[in-house]
């Protein structure tokens, strides 16, 4: 069973922080990734020095042709868990390790 939390937590995106200038830390001068809802707001300050951050807009990651129908195979030997919609609001595991069966509910 997917919990609420559990679910917001699979549909927030990774956002990229950069400092605004030479004066930040190593982490805010390479850049860093932070999952936040869409809701948050906007970080302005680099949480390890306090400097002045700004968003970095980058292009979206697409997948062209066929690479997102990725085999059953192809994922268990990757080590993934790949579930098929089998209601609504049901999913079942067609392969790897975890519950048979999830549900929203």
């Amino acid at each position: 069973m997917v919990g609420k939390a559990h679910q917001e937590f699979l549909f927030m995106p990774f956002y990229t922080y950069q400092c605004s200038t030479d004066n930040g830390c190593d982490k805010c001068r390479a850049g860093f990734d932070v999952l936040q809802k869409l809701s948050d707001q906007e970080l302005l300050r680099c949480p390890q020095c306090n400097a002045t951050i700004k968003k970095v807009v980058s292009a979206p990651n697409v997948v062209a042709g066929k690479a997102h129908l990725t085999t059953d195979k192809a994922a268990a030997k990757g080590g993934f868990t790949k579930y098929k919609r089998a209601g609504k609001g049901v999913y079942e595991k067609v392969t790897g390790k975890g519950p048979k069966y999830i549900s929203g509910d």
